[in-house]
C-alpha cells in the first residue's frame, strides 16, 4: 500500500450538501496527507496548490459547483498532465440529469480511480456503454454520517417545544434530512396516522428542509398534512445549522421512521446520523441482499437494534407496530467514537490502496 498526498476539491458554499460534507471530512482524516482546495477558474493556482501533491479527489454532485461547467474538466486534465493521479468519487450518476452527467464525462474519463458510494451506484455505471471508455480501477466506499454525535446540546425554541409535547406523554416520530419526493417523507406522516387512529397521541419532527428548486414539494406536503388530519401534530424545522442544536432536537424524539422506494441503502446518511442519536430507527430492509455488506457500520447498528428492519414492501400497519416496539425496547450501547474511527480508517486505507 502506497501513502499519497491528496487535494480535495471542495466549493466555497458555507450551507454544505452532504456530498460536500463528505469531501471536507475525507480531507481532514487524512490529516497532514491532504488540503482542500476551492475549485474555481484560477488555474495558476491550482498549479501551486498541486505542487506536493500525489493526486487529487473529486466528489460529484456537490451542489456549490452546479454553475462550474467546464472548470471541473479542465482541474482534471490539469491534473493528469501535471502526473498527477485523479481520484473521482461518484455519489449518484443515473439519478443525475443527463447534462450534468455531460459535464462531469470529462472528469471521469480523466480518472485514474474511480470510486462508488454504494454498489447500486456502481452497477449502473458498468450497465452504461460510457463505462466502457473509462478506467476500469474501480471500488465501493463506505460513506460515513456528515452528522455526528456530540455531547453537548443547545437547546432552541424548536427542542424546548417538543420537549412540552413530548413531557405530556406524546409519541414524536421523526425524520432527519431533506425532504423530497423520492424520500417518501409523506409516507412517515401514514404511518402517524395510523397510531393515531390507534388511539396514540403522536407527533411528527422532521428535522430538515424542503429541497429548493422541486416544484410543489412543500404544497404538496402540507396538503397531505391536512387531509391526513395531522395539522397541530406536525413540526418542520428547517435547516438547523449547529449539531448542538439539532443534538437538542434528536434527543426529543422517540423512534426514527423512513421508508424508501428502493429500501434501505449504505447511501443514506440520514439513517446512519439519527441511528447514531441513540434512538431506534425503523426502516424498511435493502432489495439486495449485499446492499450493506460493504459498509461495518450499517451492519454493527442493525446487530445492536439501533437500526430496526421491516420487509422491503412492508404496509403501514406493519411500520406502526415496529414504532411501537422500538419505543418501548431501546437499542443497545455502541461506542459510536470509535465505530466511526474504525470505519474512516478503512475508507482512508481502502482509498491509498
Amino acid at each position: 500500500m502506497v501513502s499519497q498526498n491528496y487535494l480535495v476539491f471542495v466549493s466555497a458554499a458555507r450551507q454544505l450538501c452532504g456530498v460536500e460534507a463528505f469531501s471536507r471530512l475525507l480531507a481532514r482524516h487524512f490529516g497532514a496527507r491532504a488540503e482542500t482546495h476551492v475549485l474555481d477558474a484560477d488555474m495558476p493556482g491550482l498549479v501551486r496548490a498541486l505542487e506536493g501533491r500525489d493526486a487529487v479527489v473529486f466528489n460529484f454532485p456537490i451542489v456549490g459547483w452546479k454553475r462550474q461547467l467546464f472548470t471541473p474538466g479542465l482541474a482534471a486534465v490539469l491534473a493528469r498532465l501535471m502526473g498527477r493521479d485523479v481520484v473521482v468519487f461518484l455519489h449518484e450518476w443515473l439519478a443525475l440529469d443527463w447534462k450534468r452527467r455531460i459535464v462531469l464525462a470529462p472528469v471521469v474519463l480523466c480518472a485514474t480511480r474511480l470510486a462508488f458510494s454504494a454498489p447500486e451506484i456502481a452497477d449502473e455505471f458498468a450497465r452504461t456503454r460510457f463505462a466502457r471508455l473509462v478506467t476500469r480501477r474501480r471500488q465501493v466506499v463506505p460513506i460515513p454520517p456528515n452528522v455526528l454525535p456530540v455531547g453537548a446540546e443547545k437547546a432552541s425554541d424548536i427542542s424546548r417545544a417538543l420537549s412540552v409535547q413530548r413531557q405530556g406523554g406524546r409519541l414524536l416520530l421523526g425524520q432527519f434530512g431533506s425532504i423530497y419526493p423520492k424520500k417518501q417523507s409523506a409516507i412517515v406522516l401514514q404511518v402517524a396516522a395510523e397510531l393515531v387512529r390507534q388511539g396514540h397521541d403522536v407527533g411528527v419532527v422532521f428535522a430538515g428542509s424542503f429541497i429548493k428548486g422541486l416544484d410543489n414539494v412543500e404544497e404538496n406536503f402540507f396538503a397531505s398534512v391536512r387531509d391526513l388530519g395531522l395539522a397541530d401534530r406536525v413540526t418542520v424545522t428547517g435547516y438547523v445549522a449547529g449539531d448542538d442544536e439539532l443534538a437538542a432536537i434528536f434527543k426529543e424524539i422517540d423512534v426514527f421512521c423512513y421508508l424508501f422506494p428502493e429500501g434501505l441503502t449504505s447511501r443514506r446518511g440520514s439513517v446512519l446520523a439519527a441511528a447514531l442519536s441513540g434512538h431506534a430507527v425503523v426502516v424498511n430492509a435493502p432489495l439486495e441482499a449485499n446492499a450493506l455488506g460493504h459498509h461495518g457500520l450499517f451492519q454493527r447498528l442493525i446487530e445492536t437494534h439501533a437500526i430496526r428492519l421491516v420487509p422491503t414492501e412492508a404496509d403501514i400497519p406493519t411500520v406502526a407496530a415496529a414504532v411501537l416496539a422500538a419505543r418501548q425496547e431501546p437499542p443497545e450501547p455502541l461506542d459510536a467514537e470509535a465505530e466511526i474511527a474504525k470505519l474512516w480508517h478503512s475508507i482512508c486505507e481502502g482509498i491509498d490502496a
